[in-house]
């Protein structure tokens, strides 16, 4: 049925200071710990959403036994559609990334001449 790394719509059900605990759907729950919810430091995991909400999350590792999902919600615009930042980032901030490295190192150039 799932597989690892689909995304899932799911639905916040409850929240632990180690991570977020939704519910994909009839038979599947999932955790979303608190390393996976974001690149930077996670001071409070309520931060990240209300219980009742629905969110997005990709699939780390399923336990086809228990029915328990491990889920994470870095790099995915878990609130919008679940796609990965960069799928939806065409006009912000990611020509900048790619241009970064390339320009930062003209300006070496430049300044070495």
């Amino acid at each position: 049925m799932y597989k690892i790394g689909d995304i899932v719509r799911c639905t916040i059900t409850g929240f632990k200071d180690y991570g977020i605990f939704v519910k994909v759907d009839e038979e599947y729950d999932g955790l979303i710990h608190i390393s996976e919810i974001s690149e930077s430091f996670v001071r409070n995991v309520n931060d990240y959403g209300d219980i009742g909400e629905e969110i997005y999350a990709t699939i780390l590792a399923i336990d086809e036994e228990n029915h328990h999902l491990k889920l994470s919600i870095k790099n995915t615009n878990y609130k919008v559609d679940g796609k990965s930042m960069e799928e939806r980032d065409s006009n912000g901030f990611l020509p900048l990334k790619k241009h970064l490295n390339i320009w930062i190192n003209e300006k070496i150039k430049e300044i070495n001449k």
